[in-house]
C-alpha cells in the first residue's frame, strides 16, 4: 500500500492519519497488509504518477513481500492505472476502487447494491477491464473485484451503459418511494434526527445506545451502509425518529455520492441533525471539514455562509479515550459553545444530557394552546392527541353544540398551523 504525498496538496492536515485511514479501509475488507508507506511527490507524472525510481522502488517492494496487490491511496487515471500494472506486474487499485469495493461488500439491502453497482459501472466504464481475481486467494469477494458471476463489467460498453440506464429507471423509483415516506411522515408529529460523521465515528454505537437496537457497530470503517430508523422517547416528545447513515470519508468517490444521493436525502428532510465526531481522533478537525463538504453538496448547508436552515448539534463522542489534560482543554471549548454536546457512547456518559438537549431544540418553536372544542368531534381531538402533547383534557360543560371539552396542548409551530387549517376548512 502507498500513499503519495503530492507537494503543493496537502489532503489531510497529518499524512501518517491518511495512511492509517488507507490501512483501515483495507483491513475491513480482509485484505492483508504487507507494507504501507507514504511516498513524497515532487512532481505528479501524467503516465505513472511516481516518478520511475519510485515505481522501480514500489516493484521491489512487492517482489520482497511477495505482494499481489498494489492499493494507490489517491486518484489514479486509466492511463496511470494500466501502466502501473504493466510496469509493477501486478493489479492497482486506487482508492476509489477500494471504497467501492468495501460498499460493495457491505451493501445488505436491494437497493444499496443497485447503488454500488451503479457506482462500480460509472467508474468502471472509462477503464481497462480485466478479471480481478487476485483477492479470491485472500478472501471471499463480493464480486466487484472479480470472482464467479462477475459478468456485467466484463461485458462491452454498450452493455454496461443499458445496465446503468436501468440502474438509474430503479433507483429513481426508490427515490420517488422514499420521498412519499417522507411526506408520510412529515403529515406525522414526530420529528426526525439524522446521525451524520465521519466514517467510524461511533454514530452505530451512539443509535444502539439511544434506540436498544443492535445495528451494526464494529471498530472498522463504514461497519454501516444501509441508513436504518428507529424510535425514541425524549423528555417532554413523546415520540422521535432516529436515523443512521452511511458515514462520509475523505474523497468520498463522485459516484458514490450521486448513487447514494436518494439515502443521504434522509438527511435533508431531518428536524434536526445530530454531527458525531470522533473527538479522540487527533485528525478529528479534517473530518469535521469532509463532513461538512458533504452536507453542503447535499445541500444542508448554505455554500456562500456554511449556514444550515435546520439545527445541528456537535457530538465529542469518545470521551472515554481522552486524556485528562485533554478532557481539561475540550471541556472549556465545549463550555464557550452552545452546540456541543460531550458523550461516550460506549459507556453511557453523556447521552442524558445529549436527550434532554435534544428535546430542548426540538420544542423550541412550541407553544401551549388552550383549545375547546365538542366532545362530539372526536376526529380533531384525536389529532391533537396524536400531533401535539396533550397536558390536559377536561369537560367544557355544555354549548351549542352539546357536551364540550377543554383541551391544553403543547404544539410546535407547524402543528399548530396544520390544525388552524384543519379549523378554516371546516
Amino acid at each position: 500500500m502507498v500513499c503519495p504525498d503530492i507537494r503543493g496538496q496537502r489532503l489531510s492536515e497529518d499524512p501518517e492519519a491518511r495512511l492509517d485511514e488507507a490501512r483501515g479501509l483495507a483491513l475491513a475488507i480482509g485484505i492483508i497488509i504487507a507494507d504501507a508507506q507514504i511516498i513524497a511527490i515532487r512532481e505528479v507524472r501524467p503516465n505513472t504518477l511516481f516518478g520511475a525510481g519510485q515505481v522501480e522502488r514500489i516493484k521491489t517492494d512487492c517482489e520482497l513481500h511477495e505482494a499481489e496487490l498494489v492499493i494507490v491511496d489517491g486518484a489514479l487515471s486509466p492511463i496511470q492505472q494500466r501502466n502501473l500494472e504493466e510496469k509493477l506486474k501486478r493489479k492497482v487499485i486506487d482508492r476509489t476502487g477500494l471504497i467501492l469495493e468495501i460498499f460493495g461488500e457491505r451493501a445488505a439491502t436491494a437497493e444499496g447494491r443497485l447503488q454500488v453497482e451503479l457506482a462500480h459501472l460509472d467508474y468502471q466504464q472509462s477503464r481497462l477491464v480485466r478479471s480481478w481475481t487476485h483477492l479470491e486467494r485472500q478472501r471471499g469477494g463480493f464480486g466487484f473485484l472479480g470472482g464467479p458471476g462477475e459478468t456485467q463489467i466484463e461485458a462491452d460498453r454498450r452493455m454496461i451503459r443499458d445496465r446503468m440506464a436501468k440502474l438509474r429507471r430503479e433507483l429513481e423509483q426508490v427515490r420517488k418511494t422514499r420521498e412519499l415516506h417522507r411526506k408520510r411522515r412529515g403529515r406525522a408529529p414526530w420529528p426526525v434526527v439524522a446521525l451524520v460523521g465521519y466514517t467510524n465515528a461511533g454514530k452505530s454505537t451512539l443509535f444502539n445506545r439511544l434506540t436498544g437496537a443492535e445495528v451494526m457497530a464494529e471498530d472498522m470503517l463504514f461497519a454501516t451502509l444501509d441508513p436504518t430508523m428507529r424510535a425514541i422517547s425524549l423528555p417532554g416528545v413523546e415520540k422521535a425518529i432516529l436515523s443512521d447513515t452511511v458515514g462520509f470519508i475523505s474523497d468520498l468517490p463522485t459516484q458514490l455520492v450521486a448513487a447514494f444521493r436518494a439515502t443521504l436525502e434522509e438527511v435533508t428532510a431531518a428536524d434536526i441533525i445530530l454531527h458525531v465526531r470522533d473527538i479522540a481522533n487527533h485528525d478529528s478537525a479534517a473530518q469535521k471539514q469532509q463532513v461538512l463538504g458533504v452536507l453542503t453538496d447535499l445541500g444542508v448547508l448554505d455554500e456562500d455562509d456554511g449556514v444550515s436552515e435546520m439545527p445541528i448539534l456537535e457530538v465529542w463522542n469518545k470521551w472515554d479515550l481522552l486524556s485528562e489534560e485533554d478532557r481539561a482543554d475540550l471541556t472549556d471549548i465545549a463550555a464557550q459553545r452552545e452546540d456541543v454536546v460531550c458523550i461516550s457512547a460506549i459507556t453511557g456518559m453523556g447521552n442524558e444530557a445529549l436527550l434532554k438537549r435534544l428535546s430542548t431544540e426540538l420544542t423550541a418553536g412550541s407553544s401551549v394552546h388552550d383549545i375547546t372544542l365538542s366532545a362530539a368531534d372526536g376526529a380533531k381531538i384525536a389529532w391533537l392527541h396524536a400531533h401535539g402533547e396533550v397536558l390536559d383534557d377536561a369537560d367544557a360543560g355544555e354549548g351549542e353544540e352539546g357536551p364540550m371539552r377543554r383541551l391544553t396542548v403543547r404544539l410546535g409551530a407547524k402543528e399548530r398551523g396544520q390544525f388552524v387549517s384543519q379549523m378554516e376548512a371546516n
